[in-house]
């Protein structure tokens, strides 16, 4: 563990996080295969979390939060995702939310105020719920079929969400919706307790199985006036550099790491008996862990170089989405790489279920389809080459 973050640690502040990170997540660990196997979300995993106060990690300090950097977010998701690759994401969903919108101040302030106070003291959860199965990821601009009308002086919603991850778990969804009277698409803060919102349980995947992404169904939902706390304009929106997505390949490469480091321990204690050493002193073998070590430090350095970027230089970061876009591009096709670089090592008892590299190969695979598609990144590349003078 040490030696994978030497490099990556400058600041005693980063140091006490990320070992408080990895002390939780070596606990993690111990539950990953149950909740992998059963499909449950980890509610053991996220009293931990709250006990230790990590739900505030992003909560700006003037609320009571810690106020972290991007780049210490990542090192947080990056370390917990080695334990387990579920429970780093969905805390990732969490967290970053809470950052984007200190950073974008959207909300109303009374509004943005009060949820950061009930994070910081109740330890409450929320995550957006965006996703539809008629227009797939909000990324590519589709206009939400759930709709809101006000009536009475309330807002009843009404619509269908997917990929709704931590539903289980939380206190607060964040609902597009497009509001019927005028057709804009507006974000409301529905709480779990409102009349008429349930979860239904269909989150049974390949992958990433603990975050219970289940659909929220919204059967004409009232909530209050101010719970539309923000417009969305789509073509504002997709332009936007969005830092605190780097969460996504963090997670990714966390898990990678677990993978290289189960592939490493195998290789120095199995001695075949057509052997008289561990397989570690084969050259393939070798060759193997050296490109494993070698693409992992590729997309790791590209990751906290622009993070780093990001939290040193904000007047850039509108500038930035094409290199954001781009360390999930590569991290994640990296991570699917690696696993598979680890699976080849440890040969076919990686495909037994009690080894945790088939959960890793199936858990990195989860980060293709998360935003931004390869296509999207490759896509915004090329725009931005094609218009250089």
């Amino acid at each position: 563990m040490n030696e994978l973050y030497h490099l990556f640690l400058r600041t005693e502040r980063e140091q006490q996080l990320q070992q408080r990170a990895w002390e939780l997540s070596e606990q993690f660990r111990t539950r990953a295969a149950q909740h992998d196997e059963q499909a449950t979300f980890p509610f053991d995993n996220f009293a931990d979390l709250k006990e230790a106060g990590f739900l505030s990690l992003t909560v700006p300090k003037e609320y009571g939060g810690e106020g972290i950097s991007l780049y210490e977010f990542l090192l947080v998701q990056e370390t917990i995702a080695q334990g387990d690759g579920a429970t780093s994401l969905s805390l990732g969903w969490h967290l970053g939310i809470i950052m984007n919108l200190a950073e974008q101040q959207k909300w109303p302030r009374a509004v943005f105020e009060g949820i950061c106070k009930e994070i910081v003291e109740d330890q409450i959860l929320l995550n957006s719920a965006h996703s539809e199965a008629a227009t797939g990821s909000p990324a590519r601009g589709g206009k939400p079929e759930t709709t809101a009308e006000k009536k009475n002086g309330r807002w009843r919603i009404s619509g269908r969400k997917t990929f709704t991850s931590l539903a289980p778990a939380l206190d607060y969804f964040i609902v597009s919706a497009t509001i019927k009277e005028t057709g804009e698409v507006g974000n409301f803060l529905v709480p779990k307790t409102a009349p008429g919102l349930r979860i239904a349980e269909t989150w049974n995947t390949l992958g990433m199985r603990g975050t219970r992404s289940d659909d929220l169904i919204l059967d004409e939902v009232e909530v209050e006036e101010e719970a539309l706390v923000e417009f969305i304009h789509a073509s504002k929106a997709k332009g936007q550099a969005q830092g605190w997505l780097l969460h996504i390949p963090a997670c990714y490469l966390g898990i990678a790491m677990a993978a290289r480091n189960e592939a490493i321990e195998f290789a120095k204690t199995y001695e075949p008996n057509s052997l008289s050493h561990p397989i570690a002193e084969v050259p393939e073998v070798r060759r193997k862990i050296a490109q494993i070590d070698l693409e992992l430090m590729t997309a790791r350095h590209f990751m906290y170089a622009v993070a780093d970027q990001w939290d040193r230089d904000p007047a850039k970061r509108p500038e930035m989405k094409e290199e954001l876009a781009a360390v999930k591009y590569v991290a994640t096709n990296t991570a699917v790489h690696v696993v598979d670089l680890a699976m080849r090592i440890v040969g076919g008892q990686s495909l037994f279920t009690s080894n945790p590299l088939q959960r890793y190969y199936r858990d990195v695979r989860a980060g293709l389809y998360n935003p931004p598609a390869d296509d999207i990144t490759l896509s915004i590349l090329a725009n931005r080459a094609l218009r250089e003078k």
